[in-house]
């Protein structure tokens, strides 16, 4: 206890997050066990935790954070609202924390510094204050938005009534609507599609600062430590898919991949075709593959280079094999650079066919022999 630095200690935050964890921990398998579960407050649950994440991830993060794209004033208003719910403060706090993170990743400035430990990128820099306090000079652009300065100055009336009060109140009309007890709907829908909910939502979230920091691929980029995790996509409604998000933050996408799941991702496009969203960003495919072949000729060279320091260990024709796949892997990766450079337009087929030959590279390396022991 003698290491806690209780004078940073950010009170008001820490007992919120630690009292609604011990509230559902507890709370709600008391409830489903004395009253059982209908499909009524599971329908609810449900339909507020994907409100409320999809908010985070379509609104707080590729709306107001990276300008991915631009949406109209119902799109805004919704994600602004059960944002808000999510009770991870308002968007303009939100954007200003991320945009420091992508700034700064992994180093000292970056909020959620995952070199500070699991712990600290995951929760802990939320429950001790930053010290000194980073200023918020990175969202001037979203302080021209009256909608999200009006949900700045009432982020939590707004996360209090619809997130945590009218849960209860819809449980309690329909429990007697069904004649059955009111009070008991009400309980359940403030445990279970209300604090449950939030701790859900929250800790979901803070997976992707922490665990997509820790574990998973780097098919994209070593440079930092995000990392693709496609369990946390799927809790993430499309979020999980770090390194590739991190490499091209912009995009609207996040599972750049037609079989990778990114709910948020076809959320927009279909926002985008109703009308209702705009000017989607996306990276081409080209700059993208250019990536991945970046990434296959380093690892390459590194197991090149690994062989040649094992010494006399390592035959002549193992070490001739590699080489000659690193000079493939570098010859194709100079190609396409090129003709990305030159903006030369890259048919599907022909993209389809380097980034094949460059899976199969990286399975024959795989196959190759290791560092003698």
């Amino acid at each position: 206890m003698h290491r806690i630095p209780f004078d940073r200690v950010n009170w008001t935050t820490s007992s919120f997050l630690i009292g609604t964890a011990l509230i559902a921990v507890v709370g709600v398998p008391l409830y489903i066990i004395n009253f059982g579960l209908d499909w009524f407050q599971f329908a609810m649950f449900a339909f507020y935790v994907t409100a409320t994440m999809m908010s985070i991830t379509v609104g707080y993060h590729r709306l107001f954070s990276h300008i991915s794209f631009k949406a109209k004033w119902p799109v805004k208003l919704f994600t602004l609202v059960f944002g808000a719910c999510a009770f991870e403060n308002s968007c303009l706090d939100w954007a200003s924390d991320h945009r420091r993170h992508h700034k700064h990743v992994d180093h000292d400035e970056d909020p959620y510094d995952i070199s500070k430990g699991f712990f600290w990128a995951h929760i802990g820099w939320l429950l001790f204050k930053l010290n000194p306090e980073p200023p918020m000079d990175n969202v001037n652009d979203l302080r021209k938005d009256k909608m999200v300065m009006w949900q700045y100055k009432y982020v939590h009336w707004i996360g209090l009534i619809v997130g945590l009060i009218i849960p209860p109140i819809l449980g309690y009309f329909w429990n007697l609507s069904q004649g059955l007890v009111p009070w008991q709907g009400a309980l359940g829908g403030f445990l279970i599609a209300g604090v449950a909910r939030v701790v859900v939502a929250q800790h979901c979230t803070f997976f992707i600062n922490s665990l997509c920091h820790t574990v998973g691929r780097q098919p994209y980029s070593t440079k930092h430590s995000a990392r693709d995790s496609a369990i946390m996509a799927f809790l993430t409604f499309g979020e999980g898919y770090h390194n590739y998000h991190h490499e091209f933050q912009h995009d609207y996408r996040n599972g750049v991949k037609p079989w990778q799941w990114d709910p948020s991702k076809w959320t927009i496009w279909t926002l985008s075709k109703i009308g209702l969203a705009e000017n989607l960003r996306r990276v081409p495919d080209g700059k993208i593959l250019l990536a991945e072949m970046h990434e296959a000729r380093r690892r390459a060279q590194l197991h090149l280079d690994e062989l040649r320091n094992a010494g006399p260990g390592v035959g002549h024709r193992t070490l001739d094999a590699v080489h000659e796949l690193v000079e493939k892997l570098s010859a194709n990766y100079h190609e396409l650079e090129q003709a990305v450079t030159n903006r030369v337009q890259l048919s599907r087929e022909v993209l389809n066919e380097w980034q094949a030959e460059t899976r199969a590279l990286l399975r024959q390396l795989g196959r190759m022999p290791s560092i003698p022991a």
